[in-house]
């Protein structure tokens, strides 16, 4: 679970409530508006569902889930077993490897050493981790981009939003006492959606691209050392190649340069 993405929303939105709250004059009552949801969020969706397939906005659920919950692989971990990989290969040929896929849990080194241990050529391994690197990217992107839209859209329908109220306000404007409540009832719809942008949406969106440079560099790392594996090169020079994707006050004191 990503402790960051539920604090900083729960902390988002008590700072909002308790602004309201605290402020002079203020009740919870004036900033809920029906009307101003369904044009920001019916009209962001709408606007969402015509940029992209039907299937991508489907999983936006799916991929949003992963904002709040998801494992990130620590670096220094994944070299460690990769260097211990590249000693059992050193010392028992990589053949040896195929008793130890069981107790790997990363599907994306289990099919790297899969196929050096069936004696895939290594410009194939290469090429085929390359190319699911390559779908995996894609594929974050395409989640990350339909709520890059979500963000635009949002506060764009807050001011149609808020267009629409003036409207409706300069057409009663026979009741001069009508004008400071239905101008409250207008800005009320753009801020809807600055909220919806600003606190939700791009923050997310912020978020799932982190999540996907990281699990990019998890890949990179397994394809070098998986590679490295197959070229059959010291453990130890296996571990001083890997360990650059490691900050350098992060590792061991006998690889600090």
């Amino acid at each position: 679970m990503d402790i960051a993405s539920i604090i900083g929303l729960l902390l988002g939105t008590s700072l909002l409530i308790i602004a309201i709250a605290i402020a002079p004059g203020a009740s919870f009552g004036a900033f809920i508006d029906y009307p101003s949801v369904m044009v920001v969020i019916g009209g962001s969706v709408a606007a969402i569902m015509i940029c992209f397939p039907l299937k991508s906005v489907l999983n936006t659920a799916r991929v949003v889930k992963n904002v709040f919950f998801n494992r990130q692989e620590e670096f220094r971990g994944l070299i460690d077993q990769l260097v211990s990989l590249a000693e059992t290969a050193r010392r028992d040929g990589l053949l040896a490897l195929e008793g130890r896929i069981e107790e790997l849990t990363n599907p994306f080194i289990i099919l790297g050493v899969q196929m050096a241990v069936d004696g895939t050529r290594p410009e194939v391994i290469e090429d085929i981790l390359r190319t699911e690197l390559s779908a995996v990217a894609t594929r974050h992107r395409n989640g990350k981009s339909v709520l890059d839209q979500l963000g635009r859209f949002a506060p764009a329908f807050g001011m149609i939003g808020t267009l629409m109220g003036l409207i409706i306000m300069l057409g009663n404007m026979d009741d001069p006492s009508a004008i400071g409540p239905g101008m409250a009832v207008a800005l009320t719809t753009t801020l809807y959606g600055a909220i919806t942008a600003n606190l939700i949406v791009l923050p997310m969106a912020e978020k799932l691209g982190h999540i996907n440079k990281h699990e990019i560099v998890v890949m990179e790392i397994i394809v070098r050392g998986v590679m490295s594996i197959q070229a059959g090169e010291n453990p130890r020079v296996i571990e001083q190649k890997l360990g650059t994707f490691i900050p350098p006050k992060n590792r061991p004191t006998d690889e600090a340069a």
